[in-house]
C-alpha cells in the first residue's frame, strides 16, 4: 500500500516548532542515557547480578525501546518540515509500541512478585527466583506481547483506508488509525478492549495482589525500624507503577471526557514520553547499591576512553 498518513502532532504553529523539537529532543536524549547507565551499570556490577536488577535492566530497555519507537519520526518530521509517515512506517510503530507497552505491564508485575517473594518467602527466594525461572518469565512475557502486538496488526491490514489519512497525533496509535479506516472496525474495536482487560488486568490484578500480601507480611513485623527496612526496596518499584498506570487512566479518561484529538494527542505525551524519562531516577536516587554501581562506571569511563 503506498498511501501516507500524516501525523499532525501537537499544532500547526512554526514558531512553535523549533520549541517542541528541542523540547522533545532533550527528553529523548535524558531518557536514552539514564537508561543505558542502568542497563551498563547491572552488567558490570556483580554485586547487581540478582533477580530484581535483571529485571530492572529489562524495564530501563524497554523504556528505551518505547521511547525510539516514537519520538524519533517525530523530531524527523519536524526538522525536515514533513507530517508524512509511510503505510508501512506507520503499521511498524503500531506493533513495536504495542509490543513494549504489554511487556512494560508483564515486567512490573514480575518485579512486583520479585518483591513478594522476598518479602514473605526469603528463605526459599533463591529456590523460586533462580536464574532459568526469570529468564523464562521474560522470554514468555516478551512472546505474549509480540502475539498480540502481530494480532492486532494483521487486524489492521485487512482494513481499508480513507482519501484522508490525518492522524491527529505525534505517532501512529492504534486508536487514532481505526478512526481514520473507512471499513468497519467493530472487531478491531473489540480486540482492544479485551486484550487491554486481559494483558493489563491480569498484570495490575498481580501487583496488587503481591503488595497485599507484601503488606498483611510487613504489619506482623515488631518494630517500625523492621517494617520500614522491609518495605523500602518497594518503594521505588511502587513509584514506577503509580507513574506508569496514573498516566495511562489520565489518556483514558481524557480521550473520554474531551472530543479534542488534539488535547488526547498531548495527553498521551504523558504515557507515551513522560514515565520513561524519570523510572532511572527514581531507582538511583532510592537506590545505595544502584548509586554505588553508577558511580563505579562512572569513574571507570574516562579509563576505558
Amino acid at each position: 500500500m503506498g498511501r501516507e498518513f500524516l501525523l499532525l502532532g501537537f499544532t500547526d504553529d512554526s514558531e512553535l516548532q523549533p520549541l517542541i523539537f528541542c523540547l522533545f529532543l532533550s527528553m529523548y536524549l535524558v531518557t536514552i542515557l539514564r537508561n543505558l547507565l542502568i542497563i551498563l551499570a547491572v552488567i558490570s556490577d556483580s554485586h547487581l547480578h540478582t533477580p530484581m536488577y535483571f529485571f530492572l535492566s529489562n524495564l530501563s530497555f524497554t523504556d528505551i525501546c518505547i521511547s525510539t519507537t516514537t519520538i524519533p519520526k517525530m523530531l524527523l518530521n519536524i526538522q525536515a518540515q514533513n507530517q508524512g509517515i509511510t503505510y508501512t512506517g506507520c503499521l511498524t510503530q503500531i506493533v513495536f509500541a504495542l509490543v513494549f507497552d504489554i511487556f512494560k505491564n508483564f515486567l512490573l508485575a514480575a518485579m512486583a512478585y520479585d518483591h513478594y517473594v522476598a518479602i514473605c518467602h526469603p528463605l526459599m527466594y533463591m529456590v523460586i527466583m533462580n536464574p532459568r525461572f526469570c529468564v523464562l518469565l521474560i522470554l514468555l512475557s516478551l512472546s505474549l506481547s509480540i502475539v498480540v502486538a502481530l494480532l492486532h496488526s494483521l487486524r489492521v491490514l485487512r482494513l481499508s483506508f480513507c482519501r484522508d489519512l490525518e492522524i491527529p497525533h505525534f505517532f501512529c496509535e492504534l486508536a487514532h488509525v481505526l478512526k481514520v479506516a473507512c471499513s468497519h472496525t467493530l472487531i478491531n474495536s473489540i480486540l482492544i478492549y479485551f486484550t487491554t482487560c486481559l494483558f493489563g488486568g491480569i498484570p495490575m490484578c498481580g501487583i496488587i495482589f503481591s503488595y497485599t500480601k507484601i503488606v498483611s507480611s510487613i504489619l506482623r513485623l515488631p518494630s517500625a525500624g523492621g517494617m520500614y527496612k522491609a518495605f523500602s526496596p518497594c518503594g521505588s518499584h511502587l513509584s514506577v507503577v503509580s507513574l506508569f498506570y496514573g498516566t495511562g487512566l489520565g489518556v483514558y479518561v481524557s480521550s473520554a471526557l474531551t472530543n479534542s484529538s488534539r488535547n488526547t494527542a498531548v495527553a498521551s505525551v504523558m504515557y507515551i514520553v513522560i514515565p520513561q524519562m524519570p523510572n532511572p531516577f527514581i531507582y538511583s536516587l532510592r537506590n545505595r547499591d544502584m548509586k554505588g554501581a553508577l558511580r563505579k562506571l562512572i569513574s571507570r569511563t574516562p579509563s576505558l576512553l
